[in-house]
């Protein structure tokens, strides 16, 4: 963009702004090793629509509040979470208390599971119950059970 506002004696800001002066951009001018003419062409089109974000929605996640550690758990509770780590034998999951939770495979769905990945993946958001809770160990049981027993 630099280049291009150079060879155009302008700022971003007025490519923006005027029409005139994006017609005067010459595309295959600016095609280099790390950048070729569709992805110039992508970028002036871009200039097109300023302000427009054509990334996906973002939702930011956000864990339980009141949830800080893990004596701040009780079992039955629903918490939001994300899955951190899947293994052969269930998954971890952050419920936001800095110690990472396990959904036991049996615990995964309430059909059978013959493989964690096959339902969940890391960095899925989720919601689980604490099924149990062991502080002498630092550890957490959770369920993403429609009905856990707990």
């Amino acid at each position: 963009m630099d280049r291009i506002c150079r060879d155009l004696g302008c700022t971003v800001e007025d490519l923006l702004r005027e029409l005139a002066l994006r017609k005067r951009i010459k595309p295959e001018r600016y095609v280099t090793a790390a950048a070729g003419l569709p992805t110039i062409r992508d970028i002036l089109a871009e200039l097109e629509k300023p302000g427009r974000d054509p990334r996906e929605r973002f939702e930011p996640f956000a864990f339980a509040e009141g949830v800080d550690s893990i004596e701040d758990l009780r079992v039955g509770m629903r918490l939001p979470g994300l899955v951190t780590n899947v293994t052969a034998f269930g998954a971890f999951v952050d419920v936001g208390v800095h110690q990472d939770g396990l959904v036991h495979i049996s615990q995964l769905s309430d059909r059978f599971v013959s493989h964690p990945g096959d339902v969940v993946k890391v960095g899925q958001r989720m919601s689980v119950t604490v099924t149990g809770i062991d502080l002498a160990r630092n550890r957490i049981a959770l369920s993403m059970k429609s009905r856990p027993s707990v």
